[in-house]
């Protein structure tokens, strides 16, 4: 079942869009108050991250939602945009697996967004 945050839904669908890959959602507003949602992708190259991150920029904005945070973008390695209940990490590959922020996070609550992606 997808989140019970529409703006995280449709980060997830954005992505899942432009072929994202390895979604994941995790529910960490038990764990901190820094935010609700760490939404995690994988793209397969540095213009592909970007073009991600653009993605999500220019679907949030329809709505008058702008990150309050935006980091990485220029080494497309590792981009963050920070929005008030959602953070969303796009990561090369390797990178992704270098941090390893599901490990870190593992006491979140993995979000089910199946029923979301293609």
């Amino acid at each position: 079942m997808a989140s019970k945050n529409e703006t995280v839904n449709r980060i997830v669908k954005v992505l899942d869009d432009k072929k994202g890959r390895d979604i994941e959602v995790i529910d960490i507003s038990e764990l901190t108050t820094m935010t609700d949602y760490f939404i995690i992708v994988t793209g397969g190259s540095d213009t592909q991250v970007k073009a991600l991150c653009d993605s999500v920029e220019e679907e949030l904005e329809k709505d008058g939602l702008t990150p309050t945070n935006k980091e990485g973008y220029r080494t497309a390695q590792w981009i963050l945009l920070g929005y008030d209940d959602a953070v969303v990490h796009i990561f090369l590959a390797e990178t992704r697996e270098f941090y390893g922020l599901e490990r870190i996070w593992k006491d979140g609550v993995k979000v089910d967004v199946s029923d979301i992606v293609s």
